[in-house]
């Protein structure tokens, strides 16, 4: 929609239960306080009717070549022009509505504003109470556009300056006299209501008369240049066609004041905190979750106590318990056909080894090797008195009984030797 004018933020009530008194926001055609079309001069006093207004001009308004329009903040529940004094709040709730059939006749105090003063009023949806019980209990609903644009009712605006001080404060768009006079002007609306359409037949008997944004039926409605009441205006106000969503919601929306985003939340919804049932759902899955994690902790504790290693499937060695390592960690059997030792560690000295030395070496060496053969085997037990019988063993024992003599064989090398 073209907007040349919009009010500030401040001035329009944002609230999730907007009530009749409220400053809301409405889009009309740029036109003078007295409407679209041609002044008339007015005959009357307070409480007479628009049809009483004489049809003879005051004055000819210059014909407008582009039509501008612009978001304006008025509050809800028309005050007509003719009004000397602030009325009160029971006789403003008389006008938060006008039904569409009392636009029928040319008469009433809709007549001038239904020709020279429509507009359209922007909402994100609207509540609606659903009486059961014979109407004993009033559950309320939300309905909204399905697919979540703002809504666009058909509504009339008017205009008034009352006589005298202002009893009520107004939105400061607008100028104040504080003198014996009052040179305030105080801008109003009404939506206007029709029949309901089958979605709605079983909520109310009346729902806002709803015209598409940017519809042919929108800028029908809001032409300034259609001055009079015709036949074509009044079959715009029907019944919504499109689709619509209406759900159950939160009952505090019915006492004022209160404001919340929940307030438009499916009562059903999870998200809705003030559902009883999603209450103890969520005590039943915060109870379920602390179970499952109780169930966790309980199998973690039996692992530790009782572990089990995996085995990778390609390897198919077993794993045997080894006290000579430092960590404790199992190592995998050796294969029968590797004996021999790797660099750098001992193993014991057999009789065959012995013997293939001999083919080998000097006499010399073999004499050697002959002798700690000799203390390798010797028991211990047979030692003279004289010797001590305290047991020794090398760095790289793996727990064989050994002599504490050095041995001059290249594999009977210790590990410090290694190294250097």
């Amino acid at each position: 929609m073209p907007v040349e004018e919009a009010p500030e933020d401040d001035d329009v009530r944002q609230s999730y239960n907007f009530a009749p008194g409220y400053h809301g926001l409405v889009y009309r055609a740029d036109v003078p306080d007295h409407g679209a079309g041609v002044r008339h001069h007015k005959r009357g006093e307070e409480g007479q009717n628009a049809e009483e207004l004489s049809e003879t001009p005051q004055e000819t308004e210059p014909e407008v070549k582009e039509t501008r329009y612009k978001l304006q903040s008025m509050k809800w529940g028309l005050i007509p022009f003719w009004t000397k004094r602030n009325p009160d709040y029971g006789s403003m709730l008389k006008t938060i509505n006008c039904r569409d059939d009392s636009l029928l006749e040319n008469r009433g105090m809709w007549n001038t504003m239904k020709q020279k003063k429509r507009c359209i009023v922007v909402c994100q949806g609207f509540y609606e109470w659903l009486k059961k019980n014979g109407g004993k209990e009033k559950v309320p609903h939300f309905v909204k556009r399905k697919d979540d644009q703002p809504m666009c009712f058909a509504g009339l605006w008017d205009c008034a300056q009352y006589e005298g001080r202002l009893h009520a404060p107004i939105r400061s768009e607008q100028r104040v006299d504080t003198g014996a006079g009052s040179e305030e002007k105080l801008y109003t609306y009404t939506v206007i209501t029709t029949s309901p359409n089958k979605q709605l037949q079983f909520l109310h008997d009346r729902m806002p008369v709803i015209l598409d944004n940017g519809s042919e039926d929108m800028w029908t409605w809001l032409d300034p240049k259609r001055s009079t009441w015709s036949k074509e205006l009044q079959s715009l106000l029907k019944p919504y066609k499109g689709e619509l969503e209406c759900y159950q919601v939160s009952k505090d929306v019915g006492k004022v004041g209160n404001n919340s985003p929940t307030f438009i939340v499916p009562i059903t919804s999870t998200e809705n905190k003030n559902n009883i049932a999603n209450f103890f759902g969520s005590a039943k899955k915060s109870a379920k979750i602390e179970g499952v994690k109780k169930e966790l902790d309980e199998a973690e504790d039996a692992a530790l106590k009782n572990p089990k290693v995996k085995h990778e499937a390609e390897e198919k060695r077993v794993t045997v318990d080894h006290e000579g390592t430092e960590n404790k960690a199992p190592l995998p059997v050796p294969k029968s056909e590797d004996r021999d030792p790797k660099p750098g560690l001992k193993r014991e000295h057999s009789d065959d080894d012995a013997a293939a030395d001999m083919a080998t070496t000097s006499p010399s060496k073999v004499a050697k090797s002959r002798k700690t053969a000799k203390q390798w085997n010797s028991s211990p037990e047979k030692a003279s008195s004289g010797t001590s019988t305290r047991k020794t063993r090398s760095a790289t024992s793996n727990g064989t009984k050994r002599s504490p003599t050095k041995s001059s064989h290249p594999s009977e090398q210790t590990i410090t030797k290694f190294f250097n």
